[in-house]
């Protein structure tokens, strides 16, 4: 009889998913893992069903482009439960993410690649009939180095109408890489201020004088703002008009030709660090070893590695774990590795990030919780916490009981490195700046670490000046 209030406790409705009335998305937590299950409206059910059993868009589920997805039975526990007085008529079950990804944590090229990915279904799915009504690169994820799109309800029939989803393909894809591209201007902050996205009389602000002239400014940014000027004054609707095979085809494939061509180059001094940290040799050899070997021993299925630079580290976790999110806040070292690890020869499992963990993602949008934070959409079971903690406490001013509470509050095993005062990296770190780390010393965070952790094991490094230390949670 416990089990009808078990379905009823870990059954709940995503906060992210209230904006379509054609469907909804809920989520079943439990001990086999997650599963998540799409209920539907009548007609988008009928569409649906109709989607799924077009071989063409079998071969893209096959191919990764899109999450796997299938009908589920109306028998189905959850199913009952969840179309009980609610109206929806059937329902879906979408493979599940691992670990929830937002644009604005996006470096460049993975917002390029998510781009070429929302284009390439559409140009797909128009010779068969299905259009996509939307283009928001939510409706993107990452469940390992390549984008796979899981709002399966956005391909609807086509019946030659125009792409609606054109506007906002440009405020949300188009013109940040425009911004990129052109002005060098990283797109993650830009949209985390603006979820949806960047409106072209504002992006218009960014080109002024000549910039207008770059390559795809006339067309999708200049020429729309113009439009919207005249749209306003005049309250012209959104145009209804009809739009032939041929011509969309087109505007599809001349879109996918510029955002191809687009490119970035990364200028910050992080982008090197691989070959500039302070370790000798050995010393590396035996931080890599410790790393390999406690993931190896733990096998955990989702490790955070904050602080990842140039990523080393994050494909050492990731020969012995189900995915390892790989963060770092300099937008242009998370940029090349994930060029890195984009290639045919690398783990497939690591997802590069541009979060900064002194101001992390938060919650965003609809009472905060239509985007959840970085730190709670999964907790995760190994953390990588690899000289970091200094730069977080020196350049951040976070005192260091506050991170460790922190990490505790995660409930996972940490990989911590300590860093002394008398290395040469933390002398840097204090130039010309006021001492005011008083709490920064090995006996405070010896007893912050014993107040919260169990040590397991320990690798002193560099004579002394750092150790690498492995923490279980009491």
């Amino acid at each position: 009889m416990g089990s009808a209030a078990t379905l009823m406790k870990n059954l709940h409705a995503d906060d992210g998913s209230f904006k379509d009335p054609a469907g909804r998305v809920y989520r079943v937590g439990g001990e086999h893992g997650e599963r998540v299950i799409r209920a539907l409206r009548l007609d988008a059910l009928e569409d649906l069903t109709r989607l799924l059993s077009a071989p063409f868009f079998r071969r893209l589920m096959q191919d990764g482009d899109v999450v796997r997805t299938w009908m589920l039975d109306a028998r189905d526990a959850h199913v009952r439960r969840i179309g009980g007085g609610s109206g929806w008529q059937g329902a879906i079950e979408h493979q599940p993410i691992d670990f929830l990804t937002w644009p604005y944590e996006w470096p460049f090229s993975m917002l390029k690649d998510a781009a070429l990915l929302q284009l390439r279904l559409l140009a797909t799915g128009i010779p068969h009939g299905w259009t996509l009504k939307d283009a928001t690169p939510f409706n993107v994820q990452w469940p390992s180095t390549r984008p796979t799109f899981i709002d399966v309800p956005s391909f609807i029939p086509w019946s030659g109408q125009y792409w609606h989803g054109y506007r906002q393909f440009c405020a949300t894809y188009l013109t940040p890489l425009l911004m990129a591209a052109h002005l060098g201007i990283p797109s993650p902050p830009l949209l985390r201020a603006r979820l949806e996205g960047i409106p072209a009389e504002e992006a218009l602000r960014y080109f002024p004088g000549l910039r207008r002239f770059r390559r795809g400014v006339p067309l999708h940014v200049w020429f729309p703002a113009k439009a919207e000027r005249a749209a306003a004054r005049q309250a012209l609707a959104k145009s209804s008009g009809k739009q032939s095979q041929t011509a969309l085809l087109a505007l599809v494939e001349s879109l996918r030709r510029l955002v191809s061509s687009l490119s970035y180059r990364p200028a910050s001094p992080w982008t090197g660090y691989s070959g500039t940290h302070s370790y000798a040799d050995a010393d590396y050899d035996k931080k890599v070893r410790f790393v390999a070997e406690q993931t190896a021993a733990r096998r955990p299925h989702l490790v955070w590695d904050l602080g990842a630079n140039a990523g080393h580290m994050a494909q050492v976790a990731a020969r012995s774990a189900g995915v390892v999110i790989a963060v770092d806040s300099d937008h242009d070292a998370i940029e090349l590795l994930y060029r890195k690890i984009s290639g045919a020869d690398q783990p497939r499992n690591v997802v590069p990030l541009v979060v900064d963990i002194a101001n992390p993602s938060p919650g965003l949008g609809w009472a905060g919780r239509e985007r959840p934070a970085f730190d709670s959409r999964r907790k995760p079971d190994m953390v990588l916490c690899l000289a970091l903690i200094h730069h977080v406490r020196v350049a951040a001013n976070v005192p260091l009981a506050l991170l460790m509470d922190w990490l505790c509050s995660l409930q996972a095993t940490i990989v911590i490195e300590f860093v002394e005062r008398r290395d040469e990296m933390f002398k840097k770190l204090l130039a010309n700046k006021e001492e005011q780390y008083a709490d920064y010393t090995r006996e405070n965070f010896d007893r912050q670490v014993a107040q919260r952790f169990r040590v397991p094991a320990r690798l002193p490094l560099k004579d002394g000046l750092r150790e690498l230390l492995l923490l279980d949670p009491r």
